[in-house]
Parts: C-alpha cells; sequence; structure tokens
C-alpha cells in the first residue's frame, strides 16, 4: 500500500508503513522519555515544515505505545529508541491500517472519488465513540490527525471537545504544517515538539529508503540538495522536470520587478492542465521566495507595512492556488496574476 497524495507522483509507503526514522533523534527522545515517565502528556503538535517527517515519528510512537502499553515495564525502560520488531502484532496491523486502538483522522475522498481539501466534523466525531468508556479496560488509545491544518472550523471544535478532557489511556499526536496557523486552544492544551528540516544527508537516506534506491544516485543528491530539509520535496523534485521548473520559476522571481511577458508564457506552458505536481512545485517556489524576503527584510521596523502587504499578497496567491487546483483551472492566468502581484509588491 502506498500513500495517497494528490501533490506527488512517486508512489512511496505511507508513514504507518514506514518502521525507519531519520533524524529527529530530539523529537523521539523527548517523546520516549515522557513515555517512560508514566506521565506522558495526552496531546502532543508535532510541528514543521512538510515532507521532513512529522508523521512518521507519528506512527513510530503509536507503534511503540500500543506494542508496549505498560510505560513502566523493563521493555520500555530499557528502549533507547521507539524502533518495533514489524513482526510484532501492533506494527502489523498499524501497517494494514487495522489497529482497534488507532484512529487516523485524515483527508479522504468524496463520493466522486476526489481527495477532499478538509477534515470533515462528521470524521472528527470519530474519536467520541473511539475513545469511549471501554478504553480504560483494554488500554491506550492512540488518535493521529494528520494534519490537524486540514480540520474545518467545525471539526477542529470538535476535535477540541475531546482533548479538553481526555479520556484515561488516550494519546493524541497532532501533525501540523503551520502551528502558528492553529486555534489557540488547541495549542494551548498540546505539548508542542517542534521538528526541523532535515540535514541534506538524512534526506537522502530517507528518499532512497522510501523507493528503494541505492544512496549514491545523482539524481537524487540533486533533489535532495534543493528539497530545503524535506523528503516529500525531494521525491517531488526526483522527476527533473518538476526541478527545472522551480529552478526557473526562481530565476523569474529574483528578476523581479522585471517581467517579461514572454517567460510567462513559456513558464505557464509548463504547468499542464490537471497536472498538481507542476502546480504544487510552482507554488512552493513562490512561497519560499517570499518567506525569505519576509526573514531578510524583517528585521528593519521601517519595513515593515511593506512586509504587511507582501503577507497579504501571500494570502490572495494561496487563495487563488487553492482555486486553480480546487477547480481544475487553467494554470497560466495563475502565473501571469503572480507575477503581476509581486512586481507591483516589489517596485
Amino acid at each position: 500500500m502506498t500513500r495517497a497524495k494528490a501533490d506527488t507522483e512517486i508512489a512511496v509507503p505511507h508513514p504507518r508503513e514506514t518502521g525507519v526514522l531519520f533524524g529527529h533523534q530530539e523529537a523521539e527522545a523527548a517523546l520516549l522519555n515522557a513515555y517512560k515517565s508514566g506521565r506522558i502528556p495526552h496531546a502532543w503538535l508535532l510541528g514543521g515544515a512538510a515532507g521532513i517527517g512529522k508523521a512518521t515519528l507519528a506512527y513510530r510512537m503509536a507503534r511503540f505505545v500500543l506494542t508496549h502499553r505498560d510505560p513502566l515495564g523493563p521493555a520500555v525502560q530499557l528502549a533507547d529508541s521507539l524502533g518495533v520488531d514489524p513482526n510484532e502484532p501492533a506494527a502489523r496491523h498499524i501497517a494494514a491500517n487495522s489497529h482497534g486502538s488507532l484512529l487516523t483522522l485524515e483527508r479522504t475522498a468524496n463520493d466522486k472519488g476526489v481527495l477532499r481539501t478538509v477534515i470533515t466534523v462528521d470524521e472528527t466525531r470519530q474519536t467520541i465513540s473511539f475513545f469511549g468508556s471501554t478504553a480504560a479496560v483494554e488500554g491506550w488509545r492512540v488518535c493521529i490527525v494528520d494534519t490537524v491544518d486540514e480540520l474545518n472550523p467545525n471539526a477542529a471544535n470538535a476535535l477540541l471537545k475531546i482533548i479538553e478532557e481526555p479520556p484515561q489511556q488516550s494519546l493524541f499526536l497532532l501533525v501540523s504544517h503551520a502551528p502558528a496557523r492553529l486555534l489557540p486552544t488547541i495549542m494551548s492544551r498540546c505539548r508542542k515538539l517542534p521538528m526541523r528540516p532535515l540535514a541534506t544527508d538524512d534526506v537522502i537516506r530517507a528518499a532512497a529508503h522510501a523507493i528503494s534506491r541505492e544512496v549514491d544516485d545523482p539524481a537524487l543528491a540533486e533533489a535532495a540538495a534543493a528539497s530545503e530539509g524535506s523528503v516529500a520535496r525531494a521525491l517531488t523534485l526526483l522527476g527533473g522536470e518538476v526541478l527545472k521548473l522551480q529552478q526557473r520559476t526562481a530565476a523569474m522571481l529574483a528578476n523581479l520587478p522585471k517581467v517579461d511577458p514572454r517567460e510567462l508564457h513559456a513558464l505557464g506552458d509548463l504547468l499542464p492542465l490537471s497536472d498538481r505536481v507542476t502546480l504544487a512545485a510552482f507554488v512552493d517556489s513562490v512561497e519560499r521566495w517570499i518567506s525569505q524576503r519576509l526573514r531578510t527584510d524583517g528585521a528593519s521596523n521601517a519595513n515593515l507595512p511593506r512586509l504587511a502587504r507582501l503577507a497579504e499578497v501571500w494570502e490572495k496567491i494561496a487563495r487563488a492556488a487553492r482555486d486553480t487546483q480546487d477547480y481544475n483551472l487553467e494554470r497560466k492566468p495563475l502565473v501571469f496574476s503572480v507575477f503581476s502581484l509581486l512586481a507591483e509588491e516589489t517596485r
């Protein structure tokens, strides 16, 4: 079984099937030590950039807890990692998405087979029956939300209600690409576990493991170098054409406010209709450019009004990109709109 992701061409194992974690030793140690103490916080917020291994760590923790249900037992107290033998019953059931003590909330397909853009309130309300009165008898129950950013407002409130009054022996592992945007009330009830982008060597090893390639593959090294610490981004870039698209976009952004309409047409031609991979790569390049400008210029108070306008421009671009994807619109108008907005703001 492979992870069903709309924004990647390469079939990779779902995090529930991934038994190896590359990097993030500090984050893993924090979870393990908290569990060993016998007083683990019931809700954790695993925050960081997309594709760096947050969900992989969440499933790794769930696998460990559901294999070793007694935190004070010798198997836990002597453990130096969250690693579990893949032949353990809990590990096999989690990999098959059939473990009765693990609930995963993630985007699902609608009745037309199209992946929803949000996690719905009805799906989130499954937590009520899942964390029922039998949980205390049967031991630990774990809920992974991947990602909490994708909960719609009603779903977020439904999750908040059960986190506010956690059942006995419950563990919530909330994955977030943008923790600062979450409901403050959810954030306040979670132990925050920030996770940093991976080192390039870890990206190479993780990507090679995911798709069964050699770590000395030159294409893999090139993609990892441009991935900014994200395994998911490296795997997307492995297509070659996507990497060229991002490089071309970056070069055009560097020339702002100068814009060549011919180059815009050529760039738009690289974004075919219905291709979510290239659209995601284009938007990702723009977001990284804007983020860099915000970081670079943010040190001076004199730049604050301009930075605020640039942030507003990004919100417009993000909304337009979502509409383009959700309604499968032509990509070229988005390209022209993006560069028009950014050229105006950088003059």
